[in-house]
């Protein structure tokens, strides 16, 4: 694949991207560390899933944040969150996908947010500050 040459402001956004999206999930991540996930487990196992998936999330929510502060593999990490958001919403904001809150703003509108980060990193990859990859169009961001 051609390395595609973007402006700096662009591998800059990508830059400040990556550690929003890094810094809010990790936060979700040292939660569930200090927390456990035996909450996850349960609704996992109400739904017919093995509990032992709701480890997965230490995996997206610290090892792939972490790999997004560094620019290594950038766009799978923001599959992982991108899953995970996904998974959260199905299991257990399902509810509040048709909600309209209080002050008039979607019932999901973080976790989509989240969501929809990480499918733009996903999508475009680390850009030129990452660790694996020189541009934004790099099949290695």
């Amino acid at each position: 694949m051609v390395a595609m040459k973007y402006p700096p402001r662009i591998d800059a956004g990508l830059l400040l991207l990556r550690f929003a999206l890094g810094v809010i999930v990790l936060f979700h991540g040292v939660f569930k560390a200090t927390h456990g996930v035996g909450w996850i487990g349960e609704l996992l196992a109400s739904k017919g899933l093995p509990a032992f998936l709701a480890y997965g999330v230490y995996v997206a929510e610290i090892v792939a944040p972490l790999l997004l502060f560094l620019g290594l593999f950038t766009r799978l990490a923001g599959l992982v969150i991108a899953f995970d958001m996904l998974m959260a919403i199905v299991l257990s904001q399902h509810r509040f996908i048709m909600h309209i809150n209080g002050g008039g703003g979607w019932g999901i509108e973080v976790e989509a947010m989240i969501l929809f980060d990480a499918l733009v990193l996903a999508l475009a990859g680390g850009g030129r500050y990452a660790l694996t990859g020189r541009a934004a169009g790099s099949a290695s961001t």
